[in-house]
């Protein structure tokens, strides 16, 4: 039997502390030495993603955006890189973060979807919607949700 290499994993990172919380935990759950991306999705005026450092950006112009996401990208490779993955980054602009995050999963092969999951729910959730939920119901493939701890 030919064993094939797994595709990587995809981290959608939105530097929130469950996106670190939800690297950490595939990292105590996954053999280290694994492949991965590290996935920050933004978007101009509604950024989409909390900046790892205090970085002065105007919402409204798209290079600081994209720059403030590519250095998010960056520190969520080096917890991936400290929990035991080869990680790289990307920083995709897009309208939907779920939709974004499904895409380029497909487009890598990638054998597994993390995320964190904010845990909106009621009517706040059905307004901003779940970006965890509405990936796990639109992709065929493995995802893992890492929810607050209590």
């Amino acid at each position: 039997m030919i064993e094939t290499a797994a595709g990587p994993i995809v981290f959608a990172y939105d530097g929130s502390e469950l996106a670190r919380l939800a690297i950490e935990e595939a990292g105590k759950q996954l053999r280290p030495g694994r492949d991965a991306l590290v996935l920050t999705v933004w978007q101009t005026f509604n950024v989409g993603f909390i900046p790892s450092r205090e970085l002065q950006i105007d919402a409204a112009k798209a290079p600081d955006v994209e720059f403030a996401a590519e250095d998010t990208a960056a520190a969520g490779a080096e917890l991936a890189e400290a929990s035991g993955f080869r990680a790289t980054t990307l920083a995709k602009e897009a309208a939907s973060a779920w939709e974004c995050i499904v895409d380029i999963a497909d487009d890598r092969d990638a054998s597994l979807i993390v995320l964190g999951s904010h845990g909106r729910s009621g009517f706040p959730g059905a307004l901003l919607g779940s970006v965890a939920g509405a990936v796990a119901a639109h992709t065929s493939r493995s995802v893992l949700i890492v929810h607050r701890r209590t």
